[in-house]
């Protein structure tokens, strides 16, 4: 039972701002009672069932018919199979752990008697595990490989070609010293892919099946405290249920959390703050306060605010503090309790370009008896929202324009498994090219994401669900959909709402209940309320890539989050041969069905290449459909980088920035993709990994990078030429040349004649050359701006490859296991210049205090180990990722070699 108290304070009013973060974990002094620790090291892991075991399946899933996987990503989701239930599968006793977020206890599940899996050797305290690999987490048993290559493989291309599915066991020991008596002890898995169950010392304790939920479990009944204690946990991934890869495994944190009887519950703050300005901000605060005591407990709750530094350290004494109050929590139950301040002067969180991102810190402690219980701190941004439809997004009052990107939750050649320094650097790269955004599609990402996003001033639509009752895969979570959506709806929101650069929820994203007119709708309508009975502060939503302005669906959403439908699907000419839905520009309907609602297109472009390839010849139009006869390259499984290529239902940047310039209302775009993303190869299914991205999989910049930079990036002066001028085959043909420019004006030099000066006509983003004819020698451009020089370029056919250079992202990383230095080494001539078409074998060593752990490429058919110390160069680029070595600091030696070439060394220093 949970029991609310309001304690008399500020009323706040107008627009919220709902802040509250834990960005890093927090460890307690022991004096509070409370701890957090990590337990990410010394686990041991094997692929498989035991032979002796029981059924452990969750569910009776259905049989898969239909394994094909190469389907066009808007098709209609149209399967309603669910997985169902008996005596013999362990379903009824996983269902309990999401009782906590289930408001109606009417609804809670109810334990049965007996424990499942008891008899199985991989949960037994005396199993001898000391043959099974041995993993540290955040791990991702799939990333390794082998690809499955070929035709009609296990995995197709659809979730990465690698070996995600199937059944992994993990083991860990757990000493629990004597001082722990008297604790509660729970578990905290922040991502587990996926149906996690969770055994200690033989006794199923409870698990979560959507993967990218985290989930917490009461360990305390069967801890023997002052022992040590068994934990097993087992994961169940199927095939064919991801349209992207999926990662296997326990791919994120995972902690212990020891807390006393008396203590705030899971996610158990929230910030509130209302009329904000730079004069003064109304905070509210709301506590939970759970009570495992036997006995009611009349508890004082004190909370001060910290201001914090760039480094996130607390800047000297407390800038407010919350009157102190007193709760009386009923044995066994939880109660909230609230306060507000007035804060004057606060410093604002806002994001790029205004890139001030000040964050706070909100420490409460609770008191029994005059003793310290419990201590919790709670990291947040002030800042306020309006969501005009006319203006758009505003922040502090001020416009900002979304220019933003959608992530999947893979980081390339490590997979699933989540690493801080591997996102920030694409979060880095990101903001190079200007962005200010990211839709996390279509799931719940690593908390630590979320703290880089509040750190770095990124703003956030955190996203929920792929489908619902209808699935896109044969064994998607429509299985289960019907049992957890308010517990996986609950958890999100209550773990993530305190994050400023959270700007709003998507419980959905291209659903087939689009098609169902108002049954649909009112699906939709009860997913809405629960985001909103969580988090009233923040609109909600659900991206539309079919629902018309005319229809049901879209009256449920708080701001009309648009798939494509903005600049328009399959109704430009060179589209109109394909199949599919097909719909003229909807910005116009969209604004005058809904006129006091803003529009965002959560999903635009779906542009296609890969890096430094180019194919001819060119397509006319500013934008078509890739084919094996147009822009596509079938036997090398390439796009051409002339980036006007697309998906069948996208639209090359080009036409998407016309549209939206015609339409200035609408709020910005969140583009399909920022990087590319291991799983759904459109268009050949053959590969393992996207090209949809302006970013390739090894974090190299396609040419679409300095299209996007242009645009959003208007104040900084460069010049981007494409193709590149290595072309011994083409010498007099008709090789166009297009330059991205911030400027509005350039003219092309080839071997010092000009082929002259061009300047961009109204709605037009680059400035093209389609008659160039070539010959071997120098490009140079020249852009201006307002009639003044801005920028200029050169680039010029190299000799052929002589030596390699090598370059580190960092040159100096943290020796903590974790920390990662990314390491470029490019194919160059003797002049040192890169060679654009270079493909030799390259071969990393490292000597010292750390470890190769992957190599890329960045080309999407690649089907070499992301293992392997030996990869070819794609496009003159190689990738190699090294990890420190914990705590042993020293300098490592990386070296690339390859046969002919001139070698390379680069040092590293770890401290």
């Amino acid at each position: 039972m949970i029991v609310s108290k309001r304690i008399a304070g500020l009323c706040i009013s107008g627009y919220f701002l709902f802040i509250v973060t834990v960005l890093f974990p927090f460890v307690a002094s022991a004096q509070s009672g409370r701890q957090r620790v990590s337990i990410n090291d010394n686990w041991r892991f094997i692929k498989g069932d035991p032979a002796d075991g029981e059924n452990l399946s969750y569910d009776v899933r259905p049989a898969v018919t239909n394994r094909n996987d190469n389907m066009v990503a808007d098709t209609r989701a149209t399967d309603t199979t669910r997985g169902s239930s008996s005596d013999k599968v362990l379903k009824k006793w996983i269902l309990p752990t999401a009782n906590d977020f289930i408001n109606d206890p009417a609804k809670h599940h109810q334990r049965p008697e007996g424990n499942p899996g008891s008899t199985v050797s991989f949960v037994q305290r005396d199993f001898d595990d000391s043959r099974w690999e041995q993993v540290d987490l955040p791990h991702d048993w799939a990333i390794r490989g082998p690809f499955y290559a070929g035709n009609n493989p296990e995995v197709g291309g659809g979730m990465g070609r690698l070996p995600s599915q199937g059944i992994g066991w993990y083991r860990r020991k757990l000493t629990m010293p004597a001082g722990d008596k008297g604790k509660w002890i729970y578990l905290d898995i922040d991502g587990a892919m996926s149906y996690a169950m969770v055994w200690l010392n033989g006794h199923l304790v409870g698990g979560w099946p959507y993967g990218y939920n985290s989930f917490r479990l009461d360990l305390t009944p069967y801890l023997q405290v002052g022992s040590d204690n068994q934990l097993a946990i087992r994961l169940d991934n199927p095939n064919n249920s991801s349209r992207w890869y999926p990662g296997g495994g326990l791919y994120r944190n995972v902690w212990l959390t020891k807390v006393s009887p008396v203590h705030i519950a899971q996610w158990g703050t929230s910030i509130q703050a209302g009329e904000v300005s730079a004069s003064a901000a109304g905070i509210r605060l709301a506590v939970m306060v759970e009570n495992k005591a036997g006995t009611a407990q009349n508890i004082a709750v004190v909370t001060e605010v910290y201001a914090l530094n760039a480094q996130l350290g607390k800047t000297g004494k407390p800038v407010a503090f919350f009157p102190r109050s007193v709760i009386n929590v009923p044995a066994g139950e939880k109660s909230k309790i609230e306060n507000g301040i007035r804060l004057k002067n606060p410093l604002l969180w806002e994001p790029a370009p205004l890139q001030n991102p000040h964050l706070y810190a909100a420490v409460t402690r609770l008191y029994t008896g005059g003793k310290l219980v419990d201590e919790y701190e709670t990291r947040f941004g002030i800042r306020s929202l309006q969501f005009d439809p006319q203006k758009g997004l505003l922040v502090n009052g001020k416009p900002v324009l979304i220019r933003g990107v959608n992530q999947h939750h893979d980081l390339g050649a490590l997979g699933a498994a989540f690493n801080t320094r591997a996102a920030e650097r694409q979060l880095e790269i990101l903001a190079e090219m200007g962005c200010n955004a990211i839709r996390l599609s279509h799931n719940p990402p690593a908390p630590e994401l979320l703290d880089l996003t509040d750190r770095m001033g990124f703003l956030v639509i955190d996203e929920v669900f792929d489908c619902w009752e209808r699935g896109k895969t044969p064994l998607d979570f429509h299985l289960i959909f019907s049992d957890w959506y308010e517990p996986d709806i609950r958890s999100f929101v209550r773990r993530d709402r305190n994050h400023p650069s959270i700007i709003a929820w998507s419980f959905g994203n291209e659903v087939g209940e689009q098609y169902t007119a108002q049954e649909g709708a009112s699906l939709a309508k009860k997913l809405y309320t629960i985001v909103k009975e969580e988090d009233s502060t923040r609109p909600a939503t659900a991206s539309m890539n079919y629902a018309k302005p005319d229809m049901p669906f879209p009256q449920v959403m708080d701001i009309l989050s648009l798939n494509y439908q903005g600049e328009g699907i399959r109704d430009a000419p060179a589209y109109a041969h394909l199949r599919g839905i097909r719909t003229s520009p909807l910005y116009p309907a969209f604004k005058e069905k809904f006129p006091g609602k803003m529009i965002v297109s959560s999903e635009t472009a779906s542009a296609l290449s890969t890096r430094g390839t180019y194919v001819f010849p060119l397509a006319d139009a500013i934008s078509a459909p890739v084919s094996d006869s147009t822009g596509g390259d079938p036997k090398r499984q390439w796009v051409s980088a002339y980036e006007l290529y697309t998906a069948q239902f996208g639209a090359s940047p080009d036409k998407v920035f016309a549209t939206q310039d015609k339409h200035p209302y609408v709020a910005g775009e969140f583009v399909w993709s920022g990087w590319d993303y291991l799983g759904e190869p459109t268009p050949y299914y053959t590969a393992r990994s996207s090209y949809s991205g302006i970013v390739d999989l090894a974090g190299f910049k396609k040419d679409r990078f300095y299209l996007y930079q242009s645009r959003w990036r208007p104040g900084f002066p460069m010049a981007h030429i494409l193709p590149h001028w290595n072309w011994p085959d083409r010498t007099g043909q008709t090789t166009p040349v297009h330059v991205f420019t911030s400027g509005d004006e350039a003219e092309l030099f080839l071997n010092g004649r000009s082929l002259g000066k061009k300047k961009k006509a109204p709605f037009e983003y680059r400035i093209r050359w389609d008659d160039v004819k070539y010959e071997p020698g120098q490009l140079r451009v020249i852009a201006y701006k307002g009639g003044k020089h801005w920028a200029e370029q050169t680039i010029q056919t190299t000799d052929v490859p002589a030596q390699l250079g090598i370059s580190a992202d960092r040159r100096t990383i943290k020796a903590d296991g974790a920390d990662l230095s990314f390491i470029t080494v490019r194919v160059a001539d003797k002049n040192g210049l890169t060679v654009p078409v270079a493909d030799n074998k390259i071969t990393f060593q490292v000597e010292g205090p750390g470890e190769i752990i992957a190599t890329d490429n960045g080309d999407p058919g690649n089907m070499v180990s992301f293992a392997s110390k030996e990869r070819e160069a794609f496009s003159g680029l190689v990738l190699a990722i090294v990890r420190s070595e914990k705590s042993r600091p020293g300098i490592l030696k990386i070296s690339a070699s390859s046969p002919g070439l001139k070698g390379a060394v680069v040092e590293v220093k770890t401290q």
